[in-house]
């Protein structure tokens, strides 16, 4: 039963609340009336360092933790730096968790990832198949340290009776997304690399892989909507995804991004770079039956939406760039 009273009274500690999705997740929180949320902040405390959990915990004595701070990235972040994926991943999770049990927090919300479905999950991935194979190799570290929060969550509510439960939305996108070339994802990379295209005149513009793999994408705004859903009911430690239900190949999403930003030049793949995963999609039919979340907002338009955002709000070295 869902519990939407809880916002105006609980005590929240919101992990990554200044990140992307985090924010999106402030003003849900906002948009609920919730009067106590603590947002940890990052040069504050090192969420990888148990002293730092401890203090966060002992400053906002909370009655419901969401974890979404994490350390992520593209394709090129992650071959990059696989060690720092795993290790503060993996650090910050299970730390926290366990460090939530034990002052008494009564329910704990880990955000994990599409990266930890196996590589040839079949389409569209239901939770059931989560453990039946490695992960895409480029981001295994990171999809396997976030999987850990649910191995987690199953012993502490089998030993302990610990209510954390486990979200696994799929690629994400939208306003204030990350759209650094060196660290982005799919989606504000092509943003960014079709406007400055455009602006400077480029004949092409080159792109990883070539272009067959397919996505499913989530506007952030629509995941916040998800998570607090799922906060408000969800009692069980068996991940749930959550996505959009719309697949779309690369080198549409592509020439989808072209069209909307106005960039009518060539686009030319480069074959050298992996692909990723062959391809992504969710069944997300469990969100909907176990606490009544779909989401809302289509790619046409939260594609539309982002870049009008990006447009505005673009940092200064973007433009210079």
């Amino acid at each position: 039963m869902a519990n939407s009273e809880m916002w105006k009274t609980d005590r929240i500690l919101l992990t990554g609340g200044a990140g992307f999705l985090g924010s999106h997740v402030a003003d849900a929180l906002s948009q609920r009336g919730a009067k106590d949320v603590f947002i940890p902040r990052k040069g504050d405390y090192d969420l990888r360092r148990r002293e730092d959990i401890e203090r966060a915990l002992a400053d906002s004595r909370p009655d419901l933790v969401l974890h979404l701070a994490a350390k992520a990235g593209g394709i090129g972040a992650n071959r990059s730096q696989p060690a720092e994926f795993f290790y503060d991943n993996l650090m910050m999770g299970i730390q926290l968790m366990h460090h939530a049990w034990q002052t008494g927090v009564k329910k704990f919300v880990a955000v994990g990832t599409v990266c930890s479905y196996p590589k040839f999950t079949p389409v569209p991935f239901s939770e059931e198949d989560l453990w039946k194979g490695y992960p895409e190799e480029t981001n295994a570290p990171y999809g396997l340290a976030k999987k850990m929060l649910l191995v987690q969550s199953r012993a502490y509510r089998e030993q302990y009776g610990f209510n954390a439960i486990n979200l696994i939305p799929v690629n994400l996108y939208g306003p204030r997304d990350n759209f650094d070339l060196e660290t982005s994802h799919v989606i504000p990379a092509l943003i960014r690399k079709c406007i400055e295209g455009l602006e400077r005149g480029d004949e092409a513009i080159v792109l990883w892989g070539d272009g067959s793999p397919t996505r499913e994408f989530l506007f952030a705004p629509d995941a916040a909507e998800g998570i607090l859903a799922a906060s408000e009911s969800l009692d069980s430690s068996d991940p749930v995804n959550l996505g959009s239900g719309q697949e779309i190949g690369i080198r549409e999403l592509a020439e989808a991004i072209a069209r909307l930003t106005g960039y009518d030049a060539a686009f030319r793949w480069d074959t050298s770079q992996p692909n990723g995963q062959p391809r992504r999609a969710l069944d997300t039919s469990k969100a909907r039956q176990l606490f009544g979340w779909q989401a809302t907002t289509s790619l046409e338009a939260g594609l539309a939406s982002t870049i009008e955002w990006y447009k505005e709000y673009r940092p200064e070295e973007a433009v210079a760039g």
